[in-house]
C-alpha cells in the first residue's frame, strides 16, 4: 500500500526525500497548497483584464524579445511556442531518478502560489510522478542561467501531448500517452509555459541526488579507510578525540569519532606496533575526510535553500498586487556549491586511492600487490591502476564551470552560471568515488587477510559480508568481476538516517 506525501509548503529535507523516493509514496497537494495556487491564478486573470502594459512573459515575448507585445488571442500560443521552441536538449538520456526528483521539486516550487499556473498543470505533473511517467529529458542545453530551460522544456513538453517519456521501461511518444491515459493536453494559460521553464530544477534535481550519494559515500570512506588501517596495521593515536577537540571543526571530529567508533575491541589495533607513524593518507583521514563532510553540509544546505524556493519568473505577489520580474532562476548559487561539492569529493578518491596504493606496495607485514606468490601472479598490481586513473579523471572534473561565463539572447543574458554543466560534471565524480571506494574495501578486505590479530566485531561482520560477494583472491584471476561485484555490494549497504544526515 502506497503512502502519500502532502506537498504542503512545508520545507522537504534530505531524509524526508529519501524517505518520499525510498518508500516510493505517492504525491498529493494539501488545501494549503490548492488554496494558494487558486488565488494566484484568480489573481492573474483578473489582472490581465485590466492592464494593457506589457508584463513580461505574461503578455511579451521572451530574453531579448522582452519588449515585444503579444496580442491577448494568443497567449496560450504563445505559451505553447515557448515549450516547443525551447525543447533543444541533446546529448545523454538523463535517468529515470533525477527526472522523478525533477518532478517533485517542479511541483513543489509551483505549489507556493506565486508562480501563477493552473491547478490542472500542476495536478498533471502529480499525474506524471505518480504513475511513474518520466519524461525523456537531456543532459546538455541549459545555461543554468534563465533557469535550465532546455531540459525543463522536455520535462514541459509531455503536458501538452508532446515530446516522449519513459513508462514502464518503454519510451512513449506524448501522444501516444495521452490516449493510454485518456487524458487532453493542457492548455497552457498566460503565463504557465515561464513558469514551466524558468526555474532551477535540472541542477537541483542532480544536485539533491549528488548530496544523497555523498552523505552515504562519505560514511563508507570512514567505514573502508578503517578497514584498510587495519590491513595495513595502523596506529590509532591520531583518532584520539583530545587532538580533534584542539582543532575543532566538525566534520574533523565526526570522523575521529566514527573511526574510533568502528574500531571498539579491536584486538588488532592494540596490538605493539613497530612503527611510530601512519602515512597521511591514514594518519589524516579525520582531517581529509572531515574537509569534505563540512562541505557536504555546506553545499545540503544551499540546495535545501533552493529546493523549498519559487524560481521562475516574473513572480507574483497577491497580497502585495505585485508581478516583479528578477532573477530567481540564476543558477550561481548551485553552480558555486557544485562545483564545490565535486573538489570536495574528488578529494575522498584521491586519498581512497592512495590508501590501496599503500596496501599494494609491500610494505609492513604485507606482500608485494598482496599475492602470496608475486611474479607468478600480479595480485593487485592492476585495481590500483585504475583507481589512479578514475582519481586522475574526477580531477579534470572536477576544474569548475562556474567561473565560465557566454552572452545569450542576444547579450539579454550576459552572465550565465553553467550551474548544468557544474552538475553534470559533478555527477560523474560522485559516481567514480563509489568505483575507488569500491577498490579500495577489495583491496583492504584481501590485506586483512595477512594480518595476525582479530580486527572489531563490526568491521569484521562488513568483511564477512563481503566475502559472500567477493572472495579472497589466491591467484590470478579476471578481477573486473570483482571490482563491479565490490561496486554493488557497497551500493546495497543500508545505513541509518541518523548516519547518514545526521
Amino acid at each position: 500500500m502506497s503512502t502519500f506525501h502532502y506537498i504542503d509548503n512545508n520545507p522537504l529535507d534530505l531524509a524526508k526525500i529519501h524517505e518520499i523516493i525510498s518508500t516510493n509514496a505517492k504525491l498529493a497537494l494539501s488545501e494549503t497548497a490548492i488554496q494558494k495556487i487558486e488565488k494566484c491564478r484568480f489573481y492573474l486573470n483578473e489582472k490581465m483584464k485590466l492592464i494593457s502594459k506589457p508584463i513580461y512573459g505574461i503578455n511579451t515575448g521572451f530574453g531579448a524579445l522582452y519588449n515585444v507585445k503579444i496580442d491577448g488571442r494568443n497567449l496560450q500560443k504563445l505559451q505553447e511556442n515557448l515549450v516547443m521552441s525551447h525543447a533543444c536538449g541533446t546529448g545523454e538520456e538523463v535517468n529515470s531518478e533525477v527526472v522523478k526528483l525533477m518532478l517533485l521539486f517542479k511541483i513543489q516550487s509551483l505549489s507556493y502560489g506565486h508562480s501563477g499556473v493552473q491547478l490542472a498543470t500542476i495536478n498533471r505533473l502529480i499525474d506524471f510522478y505518480n504513475h511513474d511517467i518520466f519524461p525523456i529529458v537531456y543532459s546538455q542545453g541549459s545555461l543554468g542561467a534563465s533557469g535550465d530551460l532546455s531540459p525543463l522544456a522536455h520535462l514541459s513538453l509531455p503536458l501538452i501531448g508532446l515530446g516522449e517519456v519513459m513508462y514502464h521501461g518503454q519510451k512513449i511518444a506524448g501522444k501516444q500517452l495521452m490516449e493510454m491515459f485518456s487524458w487532453e493536453g493542457i492548455n497552457l494559460q498566460s503565463k504557465e509555459g515561464l513558469a514551466l521553464l524558468n526555474g532551477t530544477q535540472f541542477m537541483s534535481a542532480i544536485g539533491i541526488h549528488c548530496l544523497l550519494k555523498s552523505h552515504k559515500l562519505s560514511y563508507l570512506a570512514d567505514l573502508i579507510g578503517t578497514i584498510s588501517l587495519e590491513g595495513f596495521d595502523g596506529r590509532i593515536e591520531p583518532f584520539n578525540e583530545l587532538i580533534h577537540f584542539a582543532r575543532p571543526h566538525h566534520g574533523q571530529i565526526k570522523t575521529a569519532e566514527r573511526i574510533s567508533h568502528f574500531l571498539e575491541d579491536s584486538k588488532l589495533i592494540c596490538q605493539e606496533k613497530q612503527h611510530v607513524q601512519d602515512p597521511y593518507s591514514f594518519r589524516c583521514m579525520p582531517q581529509v575526510h572531515g574537509a569534505t563532510k563540512d562541505t557536504i553540509r555546506f553545499v545540503t544546505k544551499t540546495f535545501l535553500t533552493e529546493i523549498n524556493s519559487v524560481t521562475d519568473n516574473p513572480n507574483i505577489f497577491v497580497d502585495e498586487d505585485e508581478i516583479i520580474s528578477g532573477g530567481n532562476f540564476h543558477g550561481q548559487p548551485l553552480a558555486l556549491g557544485l562545483d564545490f561539492l565535486a573538489i570536495a569529493i574528488s578529494e575522498l578518491g584521491n586519498i581512497s586511492e592512495r590508501r590501496t596504493y599503500q596496501l599494494v606496495s609491500g610494505h609492513r607485514h604485507l606482500p608485494p600487490f598482496l599475492i602470496a606468490n608475486p611474479g607468478l601472479n600480479s595480485g593487485f598490481m592492476i585495481p590500483q591502476y585504475t583507481a589512479a586513473s578514475i582519481v586522475s579523471q574526477n580531477k579534470q572534473y572536477a576544474t569548475p564551470a562556474s567561473v565560465d561565463s557566454i552572452e545569450s539572447s542576444n547579450g539579454q543574458e550576459d552572465h550565465v552560471s553553467m550551474g548544468a554543466n557544474a552538475a553534470t560534471k559533478c555527477k560523474k565524480v560522485v559516481d567514480n568515488l563509489q568505483t575507488i571506494l569500491a577498490i579500495e574495501l577489495f583491496t583492504a578486505s584481501q590485506a586483512l587477510s595477512f594480518g595476525s590479530g582479530k580486527t572489531s566485531p563490526f568491521l569484521a561482520s562488513i568483511v564477512r559480508s563481503f566475502r559472500e560477494e567477493v572472495s579472497i583472491v589466491e591467484e590470478d584471476r579476471i578481477l573486473h568481476y570483482d571490482i563491479v561485484s565490490a561496486t554493488k555490494f557497497i551500493d546495497s549497504l543500508e545505513i541509518d538516517n541518523k548516519e547518514l544526515f545526521g
